[in-house]
């Protein structure tokens, strides 16, 4: 299959003890086999999807007035969740320093208003919510794969910590598009690799995947839960047809694989473990998918 890797059947270790309450508990899981996408799925793979259907995004999409009743109509405009660096250090138990809700900004602006796409053809697409990451997959015959299914990818038959060992920059070399310096105001990444990087800049896996740690966040078609204790259905319900069940604004879905903003300091989820929930119509700057075949 073009641009994917086949996954064998096998047993694994999901989870961890040694990090956040999350990952917990470490349990024994069996997978099937499946397909995955060797990257995220860039722009001009979303732009491709786009063209042919003329999808808008939740980020180019008003909210719904029905569903914030309490809001300013004046603000009910299209827009999405950029990172934005501090001018220095600031207490770090307030995501709202350096994450503004910037109007205008979507996939084909990732920046916001003056931002686009060029050069960035091979760069994960970002500002897409979990019904943007659906319907791409719909529409590519594909699905967005289980926590299980990715978790089990990611690691590529490895129980260490990191995808690629227990040392999180072997001998000095990053492995990851990952925060090196003092989050969120100073990044000692060169100009260029300070935000998402193209696909493949990194090594990939020992399966062959690229980016399944750092670069951007993926969703996986989990329903979140503080930890795994209730999740032993997700990997057989691999092949439901996601998109049929409603989905409502306080419904969250896990999300996978750390981003370009993790940092030792802040958010050391640049791990196979790591998890967070994500409401299912948020979009940021941080944020994207691949698609499964099971």
């Amino acid at each position: 299959m073009k641009n994917m890797r086949e996954v064998p059947p096998g047993d694994f270790v999901m989870g961890s003890d040694d990090f956040y309450p999350e990952e917990r508990p470490p349990h024994h899981e069996h997978v099937a086999g499946f397909w995955i996408d060797e990257h995220p799925v860039t722009n001009a793979e979303f732009r491709r999807f786009v063209n042919d259907t003329g999808f808008r995004t939740t980020a180019e999409t008003p909210p719904a007035a029905d569903e914030f009743v309490d809001a300013d109509p004046t603000d009910l405009v299209p827009g999405s969740l950029v990172f934005r660096p501090t001018d220095g250090p600031v207490p770090l138990d307030d995501w709202r320093r350096w994450w503004r809700w910037t109007p205008g900004a979507n996939w084909r602006s990732p920046q916001g208003p003056g931002s686009n796409l060029g050069g960035r053809e091979h760069h994960p697409v970002v500002h897409v919510s979990y019904e943007d990451a659906l319907a791409y997959a719909r529409w590519s015959d594909k699905q967005l794969p289980t926590e299980t299914e990715w978790e089990y990818a990611a690691r590529a038959g490895q129980a260490t910590a990191y995808a690629w060992g227990d040392e999180f920059t072997p001998r000095g070399k990053a492995m990851a598009n990952t925060w090196h310096g003092q989050f969120p105001w100073h990044n000692d990444q060169p100009p260029g690799k300070d935000r998402t990087t193209p696909v493949g800049t990194y090594p990939p896996n020992s399966w062959g995947l690229l980016d399944m740690i750092g670069n951007v966040w993926e969703w996986t078609s989990t329903p979140w839960m503080d930890t795994h204790a209730t999740q032993a259905a997700d990997h057989h319900s691999c092949c439901a047809p996601q998109h049929d069940t409603p989905l409502h604004e306080n419904d969250r879905r896990v999300m996978k694989g750390g981003s370009h903003l993790c940092a030792p300091t802040y958010c050391a989820r640049y791990r196979p473990a790591a998890r967070q929930g994500q409401a299912v119509r948020s979009s940021t700057s941080h944020l994207g998918f691949r698609c499964v075949i099971s």
